[in-house]
């Protein structure tokens, strides 16, 4: 049996694959096992940061490999507090817990606010307001955080104690909360909810709320994070600093990660037994992220995200059936004039653009690495499958 073949018989259909086997890859450019080259500008949806194979991470990764692979978290880990310490100095927060995905990491925010609450005001002060649109997770109760009504199927009883406002809208929100309110909980941009960017007014204002009535603010930048939006965390650019921040996809650079990170008042709310994770602040994993951090922290990398992210802007605006274009750093949703975006992003597939959607909007998450020469043969296979 072929790799196709294999997949289909032996693995539970949880996913609509595109027609492709890939082998390998390098950048921003993968090939499949015909050898048919892709431009690739989905990164593992926004996994590989790097791009394919960088030679500085593969490198970090192998090290490791040979010198321990694995740590209980009984014992401490050089690289785990290396990567802790970083994110803590770089972001004003104070302390990190490891997981291993974005549903993990909103799932022990989620816990933390709820034990903060319950410690100081007692037990039934546990709900939390998230946005309608919102994607948090596939677990239970992160697909309860989620405000979209069709993931809220099949699986039932979801997790209680979530409410649901419209973003951007401040009165909604403040109608949304009540006394058994614990905490908000957002993404910056909406990512899976269609690229929907939040106005800096509102948050600002969402901040300051609460801050006024001891609400908590979990800002989830699972997608958002590590320079996807031209900053180190999209939050930086709202200028504010949340009580929590969750934390996955291109810090690992390719390997599986995810951390929450909490401020100053929260640090000690969590203590042994409280949570945990078997394979949580591997120490692989751990290098790969910090060398994912020096690279992303190096002088005037950033500034390049910026940089060609306008560029790519520029040269989707003028494509023809490009209604719009929504995009922070290298985080892009293009709204069509016409057509089905799937469709569309199969076409492409075909074309050799790896490409994925957001609801009704084509999305780019490329590498942050991704060339000049790589975006404009991107937005060559893009034009030329929009005018077929």
């Amino acid at each position: 049996m072929n790799t196709k073949e294999k997949d289909l018989k032996y693995i539970m259909h949880t996913y609509g694959r595109y027609d492709v086997a890939l082998k390998r890859g390098k950048g921003a450019v993968a090939y499949d096992e015909d050898g048919k080259k892709y431009i690739d500008v989905s990164s593992g949806i926004g996994v590989n940061s790097l791009g394919y194979c960088d030679e500085g991470w593969v490198e970090a990764v192998s090290k490791q490999a040979g010198t321990i692979q694995h740590m209980s978290n009984y014992f401490y880990c050089d690289q785990a507090g290396t990567l802790a310490e970083r994110l803590c100095t770089l972001t004003g927060l104070a302390k990190v817990c490891f997981g291993n995905s974005g549903a993990e990491a909103n799932e022990c925010a989620i816990k933390i606010a709820r034990k903060y609450s319950f410690d100081k005001y007692g037990s039934g002060r546990n709900e939390i307001v998230t946005l309608k649109n919102s994607f948090h997770g596939r677990t239970v109760t992160t697909l309860s955080a989620t405000g979209q009504d069709i993931f809220h199927n099949y699986f039932f009883p979801f997790t209680e104690g979530f409410k649901y406002a419209q973003a951007d809208d401040i009165d909604a929100l403040k109608s949304a909360v009540s006394d058994k309110t614990c905490a908000v909980m957002l993404e910056l941009i909406q990512g899976e909810g269609g690229v929907n960017i939040l106005n800096k007014d509102y948050v600002q204002s969402l901040v300051k709320y609460c801050r006024d009535n001891d609400i908590l603010i979990i800002v989830d930048e699972v997608q958002t994070g590590v320079g996807r939006t031209g900053s180190l965390f999209a939050f930086q650019q709202y200028e504010i600093l949340p009580d929590l921040v969750t934390v996955a996809k291109g810090l690992g650079g390719g390997l599986p990660i995810g951390l929450c990170m909490c401020s100053d008042k929260l640090k000690d709310v969590m203590s042994p037994s409280t949570h945990g994770t078997t394979f949580g602040a591997n120490p692989v994993v751990c290098a790969a992220a910090n060398y994912v951090l020096d690279r992303v922290t190096a002088d005037g990398f950033l500034d390049e995200v910026n940089k060609k992210g306008a560029y790519l802007e520029e040269k989707l605006s003028a494509l023809g059936g490009v209604k719009s274009v929504r995009r922070m750093g290298l985080m892009v949703g293009i709204e069509l004039e016409s057509g089905d975006a799937h469709d569309i992003a199969v076409r492409c597939v075909e074309n050799g653009l790896l490409i994925i959607t957001a609801k009704d909007l084509l999305r780019m998450l490329p590498p942050l690495v991704i060339t000049y020469e790589e975006i404009d043969e991107a937005v060559k296979i893009l034009k030329e499958t929009l005018n077929k």
